[in-house]
């Protein structure tokens, strides 16, 4: 829709200034030639023409926008999600290879860079159907004048597309790269924030984000100067085509010498509205190449997909419904131990088994669909109560939201809020404390249908009594559902939960997890 009302644009406005420009020049010869020549002169059918064509014109541009924009707006709606599925389904060494800031470069700045691809695939069609119309206008004067307004129009599109090729087309993809490099740096030090005041650092950080910021702006000059290369070309192809087309007009009437004369103005110009496309496409190029690898997900996933859940972590056999508690001092390696179990890094050979099957033999998507997980360190949208929740299980109602805040006693907290479960919660939960964004995290695990139950630190920075409250509701949670539990802490009163516990000291030579000291007592 977009592309045909584009080409009735482009034919009403190439029309409209032809037409306008004899119409005008005609008019004048007529007044010139006294009241005789005046009164013969029709002006009434040019007249009517030209109000047709700008109506035309305005309607056929007000439904372009429109169509082009929700296309546009439709498939990037679309788009950021699938990127963020392909993210969570890529290999764990490419995902965590990924730093925060790129991601978001990825998902925001490549994305809206994606956005002038829809809006302008419209533009080759606008761009043909104006310089046929123009040609077509040209030749009425003259057929020398048809050809030649031809070649102008070839010579200024082969020419924008070598500058930007050359020119604007490096410039683009270097903005994109600089862009990202700026979110990276950005995003990694207002991660440290807290450290950089607590060491005064905060002048090292200005200037070290100052410093990839001048990179931005230099990287963003250069695709403006190639913007200008492109606009001087086709505003000299444009003279020359005036020029030329006049000359070759000479021995025609002064208002077909001004048709031709605009129509060659209006055909250069309908291909010179490739120019911001191609002035773009350099940024839209790498942006494709940055976001395609996430598209694509892993290339083929193979393993094994076994038919049962048991665990052995270490030596330690545990069934299904069976609760595990991972002790040992901080830094000993109990987070990497449990995200290699859910596939989030590279699993090792033999240090855990999934149903008598080596977590490295198993496909990672069918590791990953066996747990539910509430990590150490909670990440938030900022959105609301409900978004954050929801992104363990789409779609949830209302009462199954509220249940799972209650089993993390938080259920009060929210209903205290101003919009309830439609409270937003600010950049990464910010209207929240420490803790409470802790149990937000661990309602939206409980959310989640899985075998297993994967908590780290779970209670920490809960004072006592919360802490009480909250491990209470987890047994009554475990003994209804029949959940397995692997608990990290360090902590006694979580991994009283546990009915067998697995002490860790340290990584090993070859990456492995080592484990100290195993028991079993009666499973809960």
């Amino acid at each position: 829709m977009a592309a045909t009302a584009a080409v009735m644009v482009s034919v009403a406005a190439v029309g409209l200034l032809g037409l306008s420009g004899w119409f005008i020049t005609g008019a004048a010869l007529a007044g010139l030639g006294g009241a005789a020549a005046a009164q013969a002169f029709n002006y009434l059918l040019p007249s009517a023409l030209i109000r047709l064509l700008a109506i035309l014109r305005t309607g056929a541009r007000y439904i372009e926008r429109i169509s082009g924009h929700e296309a546009a707006l439709k498939a990037l709606a679309r788009l950021r999600p699938q990127l963020f599925d392909g993210l969570s389904r890529q290999p764990p060494q490419a995902a965590l290879a990924l730093s925060g800031g790129e991601a978001s470069a990825r998902m925001i700045q490549d994305v809206d860079a994606l956005q002038t691809l829809f809006v302008r695939l419209s533009t080759p069609w606008a761009a043909v159907g104006g310089a046929f119309m123009a040609i077509g206008l040209a030749a009425l004067t003259s057929p020398w004048a048809a050809m030649v307004l031809a070649i102008a129009i070839v010579v200024a599109v082969a020419g924008a597309v070598v500058i930007g090729r050359r020119v604007a087309d490096p410039a683009g993809r270097a903005v994109q790269v600089a862009a990202g490099s700026v979110k990276d740096r950005f995003a990694a030090l207002q991660a440290a924030t807290p450290e950089l005041r607590a060491y005064r650092l905060e002048a090292w950080a200005v200037s070290a984000v100052d410093d990839v910021g001048r990179e931005l702006d230099r990287r963003t000059a250069s695709a403006t100067v190639s913007g200008g290369w492109l606009a001087g070309w086709q505003t000299m192809v444009m003279g020359v085509a005036v020029v030329a087309v006049v000359a070759v007009s000479a021995d025609s009437s002064l208002p077909m010498i001004a048709l031709a004369a605009l129509a060659a103005v209006t055909g250069v110009e309908a291909a010179g509205a490739l120019v911001p496309a191609l002035r773009q496409s350099g940024a839209a190029r790498e942006a494709i190449s940055r976001i395609g690898p996430m598209l694509e997900g892993p290339a083929a996933e193979s393993g094994l997909n076994p038919k049962k859940s048991g665990l052995i972590l270490l030596g330690v056999a545990a069934a299904e419904g069976d609760r595990i508690g991972i002790i040992g001092p901080s830094g000993a390696g109990k987070t990497t131990l449990i995200e290699r179990l859910m596939a989030l890094r590279a699993p090792i050979a033999g240090e855990m088994s999934i149903g008598g099957a080596d977590v490295s033999r198993i496909a990672p998507s069918s590791v990953r669909g066996r747990f539910a997980y509430a990590a150490q360190e909670v990440r938030l949208l900022a959105g609301t109560v409900r978004e954050n929740l929801q992104l363990a299980r789409p779609g949830s109602s209302d009462d199954r939201l509220w249940e799972v805040l209650a089993g993390a006693v938080l259920d009060e907290r929210v209903r205290a809020m101003p919009e309830g479960l439609d409270t937003l919660l600010g950049e990464n939960g910010d209207r929240l404390s420490g803790g409470e964004r802790r149990r937000l995290g661990l309602a939206r695990a409980y959310l989640r249908d899985a075998p297993w139950l994967v908590l780290d630190e779970p209670t920490e920075g809960l004072d006592a009594v919360t802490e009480a409250e909250v491990l209470a509701r987890l047994e009554v949670r475990l003994k209804a559902t029949g959940q397995g539990l692997v608990l990290v802490s360090h902590r006694p009163a979580p991994t009283a939960l546990c009915g067998m516990t697995v002490r860790v000291t340290g990584i090993g030579s070859d990456g492995g997890v080592i484990a100290a000291d195993r028991s079993a007592t009666a499973a809960h």
